[in-house]
């Protein structure tokens, strides 16, 4: 698969409704989209798996514990713990390959399984920690992928809260703290992830490709357009750089100012 393809593909996904977004295809066009010509074939026999074991389990097993049963103890998906850093924990090919990744890469495969197999389980955009929200017989649990799937008791994720800059008052408030996320935002986390290492470490070309990601995966948000921008800004490649203001542009959103301020300053090293 070329680059060219993962964007046909990538497109594609974000013209899908919520209800029908292609989890898993999108998160292999997004690897391949940055890195080409890969075999994207273990991702899918490892989620292939991973659904007919989930299968298996979820007879004699809570969905909870039969979700973090199969990926984490069955499959060894984990968070990488002594590389936390590492690229391919965001990776979702290399993920398949080292069986260890950041929360947001693990959770494609959590996801992906449990709708196979008939759990309803949704990210959770938590602050500074990707989780997962499965829903059970006694209501929701929070499962955390990065720590072998194991419960985030509502105790913890009040600490958790407040680490993160929370005030007590939305810290308390477990409906917020665990308002799911469509798995197309999910996937977006990732790439957000991706954006930010790429701008600490000045590899703007990255940086590029994963803000491009996010705007072909929500076509209706104009602000990875915005970022599209700054990496190619960074590059000195101006003149791209005012197609994707104008692109954002196109939007109609408060940020307008802003969005007109950015393309002024362009156009002025154009000039």
């Amino acid at each position: 698969m070329t680059r060219e393809d993962a964007e046909s593909i990538l497109t594609e996904a974000g013209l899908a409704e919520d209800e029908t977004f292609p989890l898993l295809e999108a998160a292999i066009a997004c690897a391949i989209h940055d890195y080409p010509f890969r075999d994207p074939e273990p991702v899918r026999l490892l989620a292939a798996a991973a659904a007919e074991r989930l299968s298996e389990r979820i007879g004699g097993e809570s969905p909870d514990d039969a979700l973090a049963e199969t990926m984490a103890a069955d499959l060894r998906l984990n968070g990488d713990l002594l590389n936390h850093d590492h690229p391919g924990n965001t990776d979702i090919i290399d993920v398949a390959e080292r069986r260890r990744g950041l929360s947001a890469a693990l959770a494609v495969f959590y996801l992906d399984a449990a709708a196979r197999a008939g759990i309803t389980a949704q990210g959770v955009d938590f602050p500074g920690h990707f989780l997962l929200r499965v829903e059970t017989s006694e209501g929701p649990v929070a499962l955390d992928p990065f720590s072998q799937g194991r419960l985030v008791l509502p105790s913890e994720l009040t600490r958790r809260a407040l680490r993160a800059g929370l005030t007590p008052h939305v810290a308390d408030r477990l409906d917020v703290l665990m308002a799911p996320v469509s798995d197309r935002q999910t996937l977006i986390r990732l790439q957000n992830l991706l954006f930010i290492r790429a701008i600490r470490a000045q590899d703007y070309e990255m940086a590029e490709r994963s803000a491009l990601r996010r705007a072909l995966l929500d076509p209706e948000d104009h602000r990875p357009w915005l970022d599209v921008a700054t990496a190619r800004e960074k590059q000195g490649a101006l003149t791209g750089a005012m197609e994707a203001l104008a692109r954002a542009r196109g939007v109609d959103d408060p940020t307008e100012v802003h969005r007109r301020m950015s393309l002024d300053r362009v156009r002025l090293q154009l000039n």
